[in-house]
C-alpha cells in the first residue's frame, strides 16, 4: 500500500507545512481523498472555538472499518494484521491476517446485534490485552456503536462512573486477565461496577484466564456461545454501518481536574484521516515492517497507534498482552528478537525502569531488526533518551519523542523519523496541520525564539476531540474558555533558538504518573473517603522512574497512632475507588494546610516542599495560618 501523503523529505516536510498553514483545508482534503468514502464531503471544516464547534468533512459518509479492513482485502489479505504475543512467554502466540479479522470482526458484530446493540448504543469494553479487545472496538465501529474502553487496572467504582455517564447498555469483559505475574479478576469487578449501573442489559464474557466467574442467567453470556450461534446462521457478513463524518466513534474517560473523569468524544471521519497521517508520517511506515507499540488499549495511545492508525494504514501491528519486566527484564528485547520488530514505540517510564536492570537483559538479544523508535505519555528525560538511542537503536535508530494527548487524537509535535532532525528532551517540531502558540498568564502570544509559555493551539485539526460526552460546557471551560480562541492544552512548554518545542509539564492540577493522566482532584476526593481523614491536598514530585510521583498531605480527625497501617488503609482506599495506578507514592500526616484567607489550598507551596525547595517557598505572609508551613517542613518524607 503506498502512502502518497507521506513526507519523503525535510525540503518536502517544510512545503508541507507552509501548504497546512496557508490552505489547511485543501491540505487536508488532498490527505482524505486517499480513503474510501461511501459519499465524499460537501465542505472541509466549519469551525468556531468560542462555543466551541468544530465539524470536518461535513456531509462524507464512511465506516471507520471497511478503511481498516474491507480496503485491504484483495491486496493484503493473507498479510498479518495483528500478531499477538502472551503474557506467558510458553504460550502459543496469535498470528491474524487481515482476512482473519475482517471475518472475526464481522462474526462478533452479528453478536453485538443480536443482543440487541445499534448504531449510537454505548458499548463498555473492560479486558486484558487480547486480540479479543481489538476484534471487539472495531466491531462496535462496524455497526455503528460508541465504544468505550476503560482500562483494566480501573477499580469497580471507576468502571461505575464511566457506564453510569455513557449510560452504557452492554459490557464486554473477559473472566480475568495476566499482568506480568498477577492474574486480574475482571469479570468480579464489573460484577462489582454493576451494582448501581441498571442500563447494563448485557455482559459478553470472553475466556482467557479459566477463572472461576458467577454468571447471572440473562444477563450474562460467553462469548464463545455468542459466536457458536453466528456460526449457526451461516457466518453472514456483517455490512458496515453507513456513518456521518462527525458521528461518534468513541468516548475515552480521561482525568480532569476536577474529581469526575471526563469522557472525551472522538468522531469518524476526522479521527480516522488523522491516526492514520500521523501514523504513517511520523513513524515514516513502509509496507510490510513490523510495529509494536507498548500502550495498552485501554488508554488513547492504544485506540490511535495499536488499533486505528495501523489497521487504516494496512500495517501489521504486534499487540503485547503482558508487562515489560516479565518474566525478566528483557521481555521486550526478546519480542523485538523473536517477531523481528522494525519500530518499537513505549514509555519513557518502561525505559527507565529498564535501565535499572543494567546492560544484561539486552546483550544477547537481536536488535538489528529495528530501524526506528519512539516514546510517548510524558517528556523523555536526556539520560532515558541517550540509553535508548545507544543501546536499543544501536545509534542507528531515529527516535521520535512525540507531544500529544487523548484530545488531541493523535501525535501532533515531533520529530519526523529520519527526516527531521531530533534533539534530546525535545518534541522538535509540529506536523503539518497544527499551530501551536505560546503564550503568557493573560493570554497574550509570546512570540519568538528562546521563550517559555502555556502551549496552545490556535486552528483546529481533523483529530481534535468534538465535546466531552454528555457535558459540553465542560469541554469549552476544560479547553476553550482559559484563553480567547485558542485551544489550551494545559502543559507548559519552552521554545528554544532553533523553535523546537520542549514540554516542560502541566500547568494546571494534573499529574503525569508513567505517562498516564491523573487529576489531583480525583485522588484527594479517594483520600477524603477514607474514613478519618478531614481532608488532604495532593501535588506530584519528580520521581526517579515515573516522571512524576504523588506526594499527599493529610489530615486526620484524631492522632494517628499506627502511622504506617493508616497509610495502608488509605492506598486501600485509593486503589478500591479509582484503582492501583492512582496511589500515592509518599503520605505525609499534617495538621493544617496552607490556605489562603478565601480557604484555596496553596499547591505551589505544598509542591515546591514535596520537590524538597524548602527555601523557596515565597511570599506566605497572606496565608490563613503561615505557622503550619513550617511544621509541613518539619515533617517533609
Amino acid at each position: 500500500m503506498a502512502y502518497p501523503y507521506q513526507i519523503k523529505s525535510l525540503e518536502e516536510y517544510q512545503q508541507n507545512y507552509q501548504q497546512s498553514v496557508m490552505d489547511p483545508e485543501g491540505f487536508w482534503a488532498n490527505v482524505a481523498d486517499h480513503f474510501y468514502w461511501r459519499r465524499k464531503w460537501d465542505k472541509v471544516l466549519e469551525w468556531n472555538f468560542k462555543d466551541p464547534d468544530v465539524k470536518w468533512f461535513t456531509g462524507g459518509k464512511l465506516n471507520i472499518t471497511e478503511n481498516c479492513l474491507d480496503r485491504h482485502l484483495g491486496t493484503l489479505g493473507n498479510t498479518p494484521a495483528i500478531i499477538w504475543e502472551p503474557n506467558d512467554p510458553e504460550e502459543r502466540h496469535r498470528v491474524i491476517t487481515y482476512r482473519d479479522l475482517y471475518n472475526k470482526v464481522c462474526q462478533f458484530a452479528n453478536v453485538l446485534k443480536n443482543n440487541g446493540v445499534k448504531k449510537g448504543d454505548r458499548v463498555c469494553i473492560y479486558m486484558g490485552m487480547i486480540p479479543e479487545l481489538a476484534i471487539a472496538v472495531l466491531a462496535c465501529a462496524r455497526i455503528g456503536a460508541i465504544h468505550s474502553v476503560v482500562f483494566g487496572g480501573f477499580s469497580a467504582q471507576s468502571i461505575a462512573d464511566r457506564i453510569q455517564d455513557a449510560q452504557a447498555s452492554l459490557v464486554i469483559t473477559c473472566d480475568g486477565a495476566f499482568r506480568g505475574n498477577k492474574d486480574i479478576p475482571l469479570k468480579s469487578v464489573i460484577d462489582d461496577a454493576l451494582i448501581g449501573c441498571p442500563s447494563v442489559k448485557k455482559v459478553i464474557v470472553c475466556t482467557r484466564t479459566r477463572t472461576p466467574v458467577s454468571m447471572i442467567k440473562g444477563r450474562d453470556l460467553w462469548w464463545e456461545d455468542e459466536i457458536k450461534q453466528v456460526e449457526t446462521m451461516g457466518n453472514p457478513p456483517c455490512a458496515a454501518e453507513e456513518m456521518d463524518a462527525e458521528d461518534m466513534l468513541f468516548i475515552l474517560y480521561t482525568s480532569g481536574s476536577t474529581g469526575k473523569p471526563k469522557g472525551v468524544v472522538h468522531t469518524c471521519a476526522g479521527y480516522m484521516v488523522y491516526a492514520n497521517y500521523t501514523f504513517v508520517n511520523t513513524f515514516q511506515y513502509q509496507p510490510g515492517e513490523v510495529y509494536f507499540c507498548t500502550a495498552d488499549v485501554g488508554w488513547i495511545t492504544g485506540h490511535s497507534y495499536i488499533i486505528y492508525g495501523p489497521l487504516s494504514a494496512g500495517a501489521t501491528t504486534l499487540m503485547f498482552e503482558g508487562v515489560p519486566t516479565y518474566p525478566d527484564a528483557g521481555r521486550l528485547w526478546s519480542i523485538v528478537d523473536k517477531y523481528r520488530v522494525n519500530i518499537l514505540y513505549t514509555a519513557p517510564t518502561a525505559i527507565r525502569s529498564l535501565m535499572g536492570y543494567g546492560l544484561g537483559p539486552v546483550n544477547h538479544k537481536d536488535l538489528s531488526s529495528l530501524k526506528k523508535l519512539g516514546s510517548v505519555g510524558e517528556p523523555i528525560n536526556e539520560e532515558a533518551w541517550h540509553w535508548f538511542k545507544d543501546h536499543i537503536g544501536k545509534g542507528r535508530c531515529p527516535i521520535v519523542d512525540t507531544w500529544w494527548q487523548t484530545e488531541t487524537g493523535g501525535i501532533m509535535i515531533t520529530p519526523i523519523a529520519g527526516i527531521t532532525k531530533e534533539k534530546p528532551g525535545y518534541a522538535t517540531l509540529p506536523l503539518p496541520g497544527i499551530q501551536p502558540i505560546l503564550v503568557d498568564e493573560n493570554g497574550k502570544e509570546v512570540k519568538g525564539n528562546n521563550v517559555n509559555g502555556n502551549l496552545c493551539i490556535k486552528f483546529p485539526w481533523p483529530g481534535m476531540l468534538r465535546t466531552t460526552y454528555g457535558d459540553h460546557e465542560r469541554c469549552r471551560t476544560t479547553y476553550f474558555a482559559t484563553y480567547e480562541n485558542l485551544y489550551f492544552t494545559g502543559d507548559g512548554c519552552l521554545r528554544d533558538e532553533d523553535g523546537y518545542y520542549r514540554i516542560t509539564g502541566r500547568v494546571d492540577d494534573v499529574l503525569n504518573v508513567s505517562g498516564h493522566r491523573i487529576g489531583t482532584a480525583e485522588v484527594e476526593n479517594a483520600i477524603n473517603m477514607h474514613a478519618g481523614v478531614v481532608e488532604s491536598a495532593v501535588v506530584g514530585y519528580p520521581h526517579d522512574i515515573k516522571g512524576q510521583g504523588i506526594y499527599a498531605y493529610v489530615i486526620t480527625e484524631r492522632q494517628v497512632h499506627d502511622p504506617e497501617l493508616t497509610k495502608k488503609d488509605i492506598l486501600q482506599t485509593v486503589s478500591r475507588i479509582i484503582g492501583p495506578i492512582a496511589k500515592p507514592d509518599k503520605i505525609q500526616f499534617v495538621s493544617g494546610l496552607p490556605k489562603t484567607r478565601s480557604g484555596k489550598i496553596m499547591r505551589r507551596i505544598l509542591r515546591k516542599i514535596a520537590e524538597g525547595e524548602l527555601d523557596n517557598l515565597g511570599d506566605t505572609s497572606t496565608l490563613l495560618d503561615p505557622v503550619v508551613v513550617e511544621e509541613i517542613k518539619r515533617g517533609k518524607l
